[in-house]
């Protein structure tokens, strides 16, 4: 399979406090020669004033202060490399049960999760919470680390019970793809090199799986969703009667030609150019961002949507969401706040909340309608006016929303629309 240069892949990394996330970032960045000279020789001085004999690898992502000397890493820390066959983002989200929500941060636009488990302990809540998450934002490939195999001389029959016990409970979650790795992230094992210690283990390290994960799969490219950013009118010699329609395609392919559909207005036409930058070009796809121009003199602004005539999204003034909230602040039911789908501004109310989810069993609580920071639920919502939406499962930018308080314009709460 061919694997493009220039692809991007997004993960998160999740588990429990001092599972070793730190470590295993600070160890794929290391052993994949990814480091910086200066950043490296700052590392191993502080390495070398902590009075340690080696590298402290966890100090290449807790790159805080205050976050060293507390010895935890309190927020999403995000870290870039680069291999000869792939570029990558990482978000380091926390194992704190309190914050969930950098968790749902963090993976909102991931392509894999990789969820940790220390080998000592096996599975235990903050993994089914974790997983939960995963299965909730749709991301599609779980990558489940066994780490510091070390620690239970690299047994075999260890790492096949836990195995055995994620795949129990997580057959009741929503996840295409989930790869298992013994790894011992301080020692190296199955990270980036094969482990010597772990010849029982056929699979691939954790290294060659992200950078051979096939995830152009992974773009709906049937439901074509363009969301208008702004509008292109510039006023020079040549361009007097331009009107470009500029944005990211979310989803699906737009070609010179096609029949389209304006949104909410239903104005139909054709796409008469597309341009990438100062380049035209005749087709365009997710997630590239463009601007296109239509036949017609159609009037379209900032929140309306471009998509297919024969394939259009529902216009929905209510609807349901799975929401997990943010805010230290309590969830209000019938206060009013900002709705933000796509490019699409609206007030809205939150109108009942359904049920709570306990994340760790998975049950639904209809009776406790009080929600606080981190909280998950599902929640009836109503939009000033139609908001042009799809199911999360379809589509996960047209399938989610943020809300916004309006006095202080503080994000309160992103959710996943219901299908």
């Amino acid at each position: 399979m061919q694997i493009n240069n220039n692809q991007l892949l997004r993960f998160t990394t999740a588990g429990s406090v001092d599972d070793g996330k730190s470590t295993l970032i600070g160890r794929l960045l290391y052993d994949s020669k990814s480091i910086f000279e200066d950043q490296l020789e700052a590392i191993e001085e502080t390495s070398k004033r902590k009075g340690l004999g080696t590298v402290d690898l966890a100090l290449f992502t807790d790159g805080l202060r205050d976050e060293r000397e507390q010895g935890i890493t309190i927020d999403v820390a995000y870290r870039y490399f680069t291999t000869p066959k792939r570029k990558f983002i990482i978000a380091d989200t926390p194992g704190h049960i309190q914050y969930t929500r950098n968790m749902v941060t963090g993976a909102s636009t991931a392509n894999a999760a990789i969820i940790l488990i220390d080998a000592r302990h096996g599975v235990i809540e903050q993994t089914k919470r974790h997983a939960f998450i995963a299965s909730l934002l749709q991301i599609p490939h779980i990558i489940v680390c066994v780490n510091k195999m070390d620690l239970v001389e690299y047994s075999e029959t260890t790492y096949n019970d836990i195995v055995t016990h994620f795949e129990e409970f997580s057959s009741k979650l929503a996840v295409k793809d989930v790869r298992f790795i013994p790894i011992s992230a301080l020692n190296g094992d199955n990270v980036v090199n094969r482990s010597e210690s772990m010849d029982w283990y056929q699979g691939s390290p954790l290294l060659h799986v992200l950078e051979t994960l096939h995830i152009s799969s992974d773009i709906n490219k049937i439901d074509a969703r363009f969301a208008i950013q702004t509008v292109i009118r510039p006023q020079r010699e040549g361009f007097i009667d331009y009107r470009g329609y500029a944005g990211r395609i979310s989803s699906g392919i737009y070609r010179v030609g096609d029949e389209v559909v304006v949104l909410p207005s239903g104005f139909t036409s054709k796409i008469k150019s597309i341009n990438a930058g100062d380049k035209e070009i005749e087709e365009a796809y997710a997630p590239m961002s463009v601007a296109m121009t239509l036949e017609n003199d159609i009037d379209a602004s900032r929140g309306n949507m471009i998509v297919k005539k024969n394939n259009q999204p529902e216009m929905m003034q209510e609807f349901d969401v799975m929401m997990c909230w943010l805010h230290n602040n309590t969830v209000r039911p019938g206060a009013k706040y900002i709705l933000v789908h796509t490019s699409n501004e609206q007030r809205a109310i939150i109108k009942e909340v359904v049920y709570k989810i306990d994340i760790n069993t998975y049950e639904r609580n209809t009776e406790d309608k009080n929600l606080a920071m981190n909280d998950i639920a599902r929640i009836k919502i109503r939009s000033a006016q139609n908001i042009m939406l799809d199911p999360y499962r379809d589509n996960r930018t047209t399938g989610s929303v943020i809300l916004i308080e309006e006095g202080t314009n503080e994000t309160v709460a992103a959710g996943m629309i219901v299908g």
